[in-house]
């Protein structure tokens, strides 16, 4: 019996030891992809077709057909999707960059408008998705598929993915487009992943009007809290950084503590059964707008790198990843009986994501449009075709949340939920090579540019936030004229609010928590002199 016991101990071990070394030459192998894709992704610079996302979805694509033949049909992947692992480690850097990174000038002159379509609009498009799925699922008789389902394909296909669009736009050249495109698209992904989750807490089986208002309540208490959480934790950062004085001692610290205290504001949420993904967004902007102006200037830079160097990194992983799990045989084993079938629900649910879309760019432009009075001010009609385009493509988090609804370790054994995952790939890999394909030769189409040299996002040398921190008074070498009655704080809103902002954020909010001009100087460090 010992020997026995000590022979199943060996076979344990050496199965341990096989498992590790495949895992070791798994990730082995995705470095080396990594690294390809960076540098393919550079010569590919100036290609009118092709980016850095396209091009490792491509190779990803081609990794798992080599897979794919080398393991006789078993697998494609060499990772085991797990949507919780895409939440929790990969997503936060995307997202926290967004909101770090992000102009707060643009963002917040054009916040109603961001809010309308990033919220609203990403409402309407829900809605029309999830009734235009119900009513095709029942005609198909895709498997025993419930109101719940169809409401989560409606969330998940609702989130949008920008990345394509973003890359081809100058912010220097149509910062309003480019403000309205990327702010649409993290709150539209927030939006869509509050809506999944408020739909996985209630309860659909008997819909009455306490169901919808309670489903109301969670979707306006997760967003408010969120955002209300993530404010609190940058506050939280900003003050402590200002208050110990860590580039005093080691800048290693204080940059530390930033990334950390970050990254807690997105496991809080989610502990809390918030939205990381909203949370980590207004804490970047607001550890943006108050702790990097308190740490020393050998912070900043390394802070700004290494921030979007994990979510570049990040992405170019999800890309890749989506490639390969893309051609995963288990799933598509399971509609193999009917390909026509699945090629008719791709392509239904792929015409619901431009009607949907369509549905509430041009109605809310036009809103929009009938309300400005200054002509810089409106959306041009080639500019909603823009924004229209942009939102057309999905990505990873549409993929993440088919996997977290529709399979348990990206492993699924009913066909209905089979068919959902499988053409939810299906609208990713088409609208993200297809319509990003054409993205660059059809921005370029309709916003010639006029070959200005922009600002470059790479250099240290810029400031972190350009055109972030002037002066309220002077936009676009206009002075704006300041509200002394209600009327012209309903003719001006978005300038006057600002405006009272400015004036709460100087007295009260920088001398506590530091930012631009209150950033406490430190002797012998390399931090700039504060601006009196």
């Amino acid at each position: 019996m010992g020997f026995s016991g000590g022979s199943a101990l060996m076979r344990l071990g050496v199965m341990d030891s096989a498992a590790e070394l495949a895992s070791v030459e798994a990730i082995t192998l995705f470095a080396v992809l990594l690294s390809a894709c960076i540098v393919i992704g550079h010569l590919l610079e100036e290609n009118r077709w092709l980016n850095e996302s396209i091009t490792a979805l491509i190779i990803g694509l081609c990794t798992g057909t080599i897979i794919l033949l080398y393991t006789k049909g078993k697998s494609s992947r060499l990772l085991e999707f797990n949507e919780e692992l895409f939440f929790i480690y990969v997503l936060p850097p995307i997202i926290f960059n967004a909101g770090f990174q992000v102009k707060k000038k643009q963002f917040f002159r054009n916040f109603m408008t961001i809010m309308l379509f990033g919220v609203f609009g990403t409402l309407i498009s829900f809605g029309i998705i999830s009734i235009g799925a119900k009513g095709l699922f029942g005609k198909l008789d895709s498997g025993s598929l419930e109101l719940g389902d169809f409401l989560a394909i409606g969330a998940i296909l609702s989130a949008t993915d920008s990345v394509c669009t973003l890359q081809v736009l100058n912010q220097d050249e149509t910062p309003l487009l480019y403000s309205i495109v990327f702010g649409e698209g993290v709150v539209n992904d927030a939006t869509s992943v509050v809506l999944f989750n408020a739909i996985q807490k209630v309860d659909l089986s008997n819909i009455n009007s306490s169901i919808a208002l309670q489903f109301i309540g969670n979707f306006l208490s997760l967003f408010f809290l969120s955002t209300l959480l993530g404010v609190l934790i940058g506050l939280l950062s900003a003050y402590i950084i200002k208050k110990l004085y860590f580039g005093r001692h080691s800048t290693d610290r204080e940059i530390a503590l930033m990334i950390l205290m970050a990254y807690l504001s997105y496991v809080m949420a989610e502990l809390f059964d918030l939205s990381g993904i909203l949370t980590v967004f207004f804490c970047g902007i607001v550890m943006s707008h108050y702790t990097w102006h308190n740490v020393t200037e050998s912070s900043r830079v390394t802070t700004k790198h290494a921030f979007a160097t994990l979510s570049f990194v990040a992405e170019l992983f999800i890309f890749l990843y989506v490639g390969m799990d893309a051609l995963d045989i288990e799933k598509w084993s399971f509609v193999s009986d009917s390909p026509g079938k699945s090629v008719v629900v791709s392509t239904a649910l792929l015409a619901l994501v431009l009607v949907g879309r369509a549905a509430f760019v041009f109605p809310l432009s036009l809103l929009l449009n009938i309300t400005k009075k200054s002509k810089s001010d409106k959306i041009e009609f080639k500019q909603q075709i823009t924004i229209w385009w942009a939102g057309l493509m999905r990505g990873a988090v549409s993929m993440a949340l088919a996997y977290n609804k529709f399979s348990r370790f990206g492993h699924t054994q009913q066909p209905g939920n089979a068919i959902m995952i499988t053409s939810t790939i299906s609208v990713v890999l088409f609208s993200t090579l297809v319509f990003g394909l054409l993205t660059k030769p059809l921005v370029r189409f309709f916003l010639p540019s006029n070959h200005s040299e922009p600002s470059s996002p790479k250099s240290i040398t810029l400031p972190l936030l350009g055109n972030g921190q002037d002066s309220e008074a002077n936009m676009n070498g206009q002075t704006i004229p300041r509200p002394t009655s209600l009327r012209m704080l309903l003719s001006t809103p978005t300038h006057t609010v600002h405006h009272y902002w400015r004036k709460f954020d100087d007295a009260f909010m920088r001398p506590m928590f530091g930012g631009r001009g209150f950033t406490p100087y430190v002797p012998g460090s390399p931090t700039e002199v504060p601006a009196h």
